[in-house]
């Protein structure tokens, strides 16, 4: 009763998608004899370089077929169905002979081996190797199958990705992950994906836009992101050449079934509902500005300590300083003072559209809380610390600002009365030791703020799902 699991199917230019692959796996285990309990769509780290799209692999939790049979399928599928032309693309299977009658996701008699979990959680956070897939599941007895020779692209995260030799069957790396998903998360959400006909692949999708938003409305906000309001864009609807028609994400499953079915268009194919990890932040870790790892993704605590820029492009940049005394999470307290290597720059990019504006309403003083993917980059003065922003949280706002004093008498601005002699009413004498703090006004309101549905990556959790530890200001 084994977990069967694929991933790199799929190929930018040529389309396909990992998902329809293990939707064709699965319907071919039932035509001989098996039962999908379960069906598992896995994001992995957001951050590599080599991956295509969304970076995703898949696991089908089956009954009543044997693991050698289940080979069997799964290989013949993926090499009737992927992208294998790609030289980017490069399949890997990974089974699992374990008991799925039992709960995986019951902690006290999970199937899914420490290590291999350990394996999924790191597939979020770094880059691994095909070297250590391999060996990983052989030790544990799965079997492992690399379809064809090229090099890979989705859920690929080898660090020797110039190798050819190193990267054929890349795809185990991700299906292995699939495979201890189970037991390395414990917050999930649900996708409804339904599939055009394959020969359609390519072409214009037809769908109605007013069923979309009708329907977006109605299930909102137990499903969500399936729109973006503020731009008018179907975010359900993908522009890739693959076989997806729509995808539906939530917090509950008929939810999702729901919406998808109000949705007009051209003919459903068939279609699918995926257990996953989508919209759960599962990828971001605590971490500390000046600790931070390239290509991962982080929460850190901070202290904004210049005034937004934006940049050619429409980018927007703002330095924050290491508050050293704020938890990862984003305590206040700390002076927020430090060198050069205690500060990053946050970078909210010209496609999160109206989120740039939260950006530009922080001041220097504003103690934050930052999420997004950590880069290194190498510039002429040397390496530069970036966050990508996903979102933020405001924590405590700057709400005064230093002003010259006003006369109590005459209420006429003082004069500087010399190099720190404080200020001077020249009419009434009166006089007052340095500037006073005035309350400002702020665009900006202490809270949880995000990129907008078009802008956000697969795994982000957006606000409206809740669980987060100040006001929110989600974007729909």
């Amino acid at each position: 009763m084994p977990i069967v699991a694929v991933d790199d199917t799929d190929s930018r230019e040529r389309g396909m998608c990992t998902t329809y692959v293990a939707t064709r796996i699965a319907e071919r285990l039932a035509d001989a004899g098996g039962r999908v309990r379960r069906r598992l769509l896995v994001r992995l780290n957001p951050a590599v370089k080599h991956k295509t799209r969304g970076n995703a692999a898949i696991a089908l939790h089956v009954a009543g077929v044997d693991a050698e049979r289940a080979v069997t399928v799964a290989v013949e599928t993926v090499e009737e169905f992927a992208a294998a032309s790609d030289p980017r693309t490069s399949p890997g299977v990974v089974v699992a002979d374990r008991d799925v009658d039992g709960d995986p996701f019951d902690s006290t008699g999970a199937p899914i081996p420490d290590e291999v979990a350990a394996f999924a959680r790191r597939a979020l956070r770094e880059r691994l190797s095909v070297a250590d897939a391999v060996e990983l599941a052989e030790r544990h007895g799965f079997r492992h199958a690399a379809v064809g020779s090229a090099g890979g692209a989705d859920g690929a995260n080898d660090a020797d990705a110039d190798d050819a030799d190193a990267v054929a069957g890349r795809g185990r790396i991700g299906a292995l992950a699939a495979v201890g998903a189970p037991a390395a998360f414990d917050d999930w959400t649900f996708e409804r994906i339904s599939y055009r006909e394959l020969d359609r692949c390519g072409t214009p999708r037809e769908v109605d836009a007013e069923s979309v938003f009708a329907a977006a409305e109605e299930g909102y906000p137990t499903v969500w992101d399936t729109v973006d309001r503020e731009t008018g864009a179907a975010v359900c609807v993908p522009n890739a050449p693959g076989p997806i028609l729509h995808g539906i994400r939530g917090d509950d499953p008929a939810a999702c079934r729901a919406v998808a079915a109000a949705i007009d268009g051209e003919t459903v194919e068939r279609a699918a509902t995926f257990l996953t990890n989508q919209g759960t932040d599962a990828h971001l870790a605590p971490g500390r500005i000046g600790d931070l790892r390239d290509g991962a993704g982080y929460r850190v605590a901070g202290v904004v300590a210049s005034v937004p820029e934006t940049k050619q492009g429409g980018h927007v940049h703002v330095d924050v300083a290491s508050d050293r005394d704020a938890a990862g999470s984003g305590g206040a307290g700390g002076s927020g003072d430090g060198t050069d290597a205690d500060r990053l720059r946050a970078v909210a990019f010209a496609p999160t559209g109206r989120f740039r504006d939260r950006v530009r309403g922080l001041r220097p003083g504003d103690r934050v809380t930052l999420c997004g993917e950590h880069e290194v980059r190498e510039d002429a003065a040397g390496p530069e610390s970036t966050l990508k922003l996903e979102k933020f949280a405001a924590r405590d706002l700057v709400r005064t600002a230093p002003a010259v004093p006003t006369c109590p008498d005459c209420g006429r601005s003082m004069s500087s009365a010399g190099r720190d002699q404080g200020y001077r009413c020249r009419d009434c004498g009166t006089s007052a030791p340095g500037k006073v703090e005035e309350p400002i006004e702020r665009d900006l309101e202490a809270g949880w703020y995000e990129v907008p549905p078009s802008a956000r990556r697969h795994v982000a959790k957006p606000l409206v799902r809740g669980g987060f530890d100040a006001p929110t200001h989600p974007e729909r």
